[in-house]
């Protein structure tokens, strides 16, 4: 794995303003669109803590990502940081975990522009099921393919089009809080009690409601870091911003919905309300009458999904580029046309997966909890990333410092562990299952070569870990570990883990050369 220091042939245009615009609009797709409605029948009004807590998690993930990103502003440095600081293994995991998640992340953004877009064009989607028709199913294969030629004009053109999608996402559902607040009813919050699900059912809404999946949107910035002017500190601010922006509106757009739920859609309760409404803002729209709020909500439903996916569709590529540069990929995805500045063979690889994974899963529902969990877990091995090198590069030009990183860092790792946790055992089983059987067949391939196993022991025995407390916890487990025993267990496994991610980094960390010295240099191709 080398760490020369060149050029890319990414060009450095991105401004502030273009990655918080990326981080909103990669955050800001189709989650508010359909989990409103989902996590109020898990949680009930209490829904309102679970937008809450999962946005200061992913708040305390996107303070850690600002001193990584500051520091080695790479492309794809989600998947590169992991690498640096605990060897091949990990490199290998954050690749594989991160370009699956991301490309079947842009089919589910597709695909619910499709569902939205079938209160327009009949035909579009089968009677009773989110499943497509062929009609359906080719209008998704034509969106792929504008996002696919967008992407290969060049970053300077994707960020043009995503400046302007991303301000049309955020003032139509600012308008729809306005609206719905308006309309809303103080007796929804307590007729049928305040968390009918209890504790269990805000962390449920938070991992399997969509809530984490409506936020995670930080990678999109770090991966077009070097693609960024001034990334020391656009950066950390893209990142801050987008979440705290993003934050806000959720919980004000979940506030609405709650308080205009007409009272006869829960005269039996919260349970259940999601499959009372198809498509949840926009029947709630029509029932107060208010059609034309409806019809803005189905164009915005179209857009804001659709340019969501254009974002992980520029993302994908410099994610795929990274696994590649790192070695733990095949090499010939790491090339980068030098006439646009876009590495053509990752994004083709990426179009061809988000084509993909239009096919098995057809529903918006269907990888919900499958996405949000494996991108909280390759989320949560930026804070032991960042934590190695503390300790084993302390001389890293970091122009942005966390404060109080003893707590943060830990504390970002415990939280995403707990959200992965909240997943349930019928998802993790596999899940973490595959993941365990990925690492074997790495180790056994040419891409693994000698030492494949230094600095990995602590990953493979936090993905075991957690896979036995799945099992034994009273997430879809056993129950053995009664609620909220199993919460603790997990969050005291999870400090030790990072404990000993932290002490089992490479002591010589492959960081990029120069930038030990503070250089703002990329990789030679």
């Amino acid at each position: 794995m080398e760490a020369a220091s060149g050029s890319t042939g990414f060009r450095r245009s991105l401004s502030r303003l273009d990655l918080t615009m990326i981080g909103f609009g990669s955050i800001f797709g189709s989650g508010w669109l359909f989990a409103a409605a989902h996590v109020s029948a898990i949680a009930g009004p209490a829904s309102l803590l679970s937008w809450v807590i999962a946005g200061v998690a992913v708040l305390l993930l996107g303070l850690v990502y600002c001193e990584l990103g500051a520091a080695l502003p790479q492309a794809g440095g989600v998947v590169r940081y992991p690498e640096w600081s605990h060897g091949g293994m990990c490199g290998f995991l954050m690749g594989l975990v991160t370009t699956v998640a991301f490309s079947s992340l842009i089919a589910i953004e597709i695909v619910a522009a499709r569902q939205y877009a079938g209160a327009w064009i009949p035909g579009l989607t089968r009677d009773g099921a989110g499943d497509p028709t062929l009609a359906g199913w080719l209008l998704q294969l034509a969106v792929l393919g504008a996002l696919f030629a967008l992407n290969r004009a060049g970053i300077g053109a994707f960020a043009l089009v995503n400046n302007i999608v991303t301000l049309f996402k955020f003032c139509v559902p600012a308008l729809v809080a306005i609206v719905l607040l308006a309309h809303a009813r103080r007796a929804n919050f307590s007729a049928h009690g305040w968390a009918p699900g209890g504790s269990i059912g805000v962390e449920a809404a938070i991992s399997s409601g969509g809530i984490i999946f409506a936020y995670l949107g930080l990678t999109p910035i770090v991966s077009v870091a070097s693609e960024a002017r001034d990334p020391q500190r656009s950066i950390p601010f893209a990142l801050v911003a987008s979440v705290l922006l993003s934050m806000a509106v959720y919980v004000l757009l979940q506030a609405a919905f709650l308080g205009s739920v007409p009272e006869a859609l829960i005269a039996g309760g919260w349970a259940g309300l999601d499959a009372r409404l198809s498509l949840p803002f926009r029947d709630i729209a029509l029932l107060l009458g208010a059609g034309w709020l409806a019809a803005l909500v189905v164009s915005d439903a179209i857009l804001s999904p659709s340019g969501t996916g254009n974002v992980y569709m520029g993302a994908t590529p410099r994610v795929i580029y990274a696994w590649a540069r790192g070695g733990t990929f095949f090499r010939r995805f790491a090339a980068v046309d030098r006439r646009n500045g876009v590495p053509m063979p990752a994004l083709l690889l990426c179009f061809a997966l988000s084509v993909f994974w239009t096919l098995p899963f057809p529903s918006w529902q269907a990888l919900i909890g499958v996405v949000s969990s494996a991108l909280m877990m390759s989320y949560a091995l930026a804070p032991v990333s960042a934590a190695s090198l503390r300790r084993t590069a302390p001389d890293l030009r970091r122009p942005f410092r966390v404060r109080g990183f003893a707590l943060v860092a830990p504390a970002s790792f415990v939280i995403a562990s707990l959200i992965v946790f909240w997943t349930g055992w019928p998802v993790l089983r596999w899940l973490l299952g595959l993941q365990l059987l990925g690492c074997m067949l790495f180790a056994l391939s040419p891409l693994g070569g000698a030492g494949v196993w230094r600095g990995a022991f602590w990953l493979l025995g936090w993905l075991a870990g957690l896979m036995l407390l799945s099992w034994l916890g009273s997430f879809g487990g056993l129950g053995v570990l009664p609620h909220p025993m199993d919460d603790g267990v997990v969050a005291l496994f999870s400090v030790a883990v990072f404990l000993a991610g932290e002490r089992g980094g490479r002591p010589d960390p492959m960081l990029p050369r120069g930038e030990m010295a503070g250089e703002m240099a990329g990789e030679m191709e």
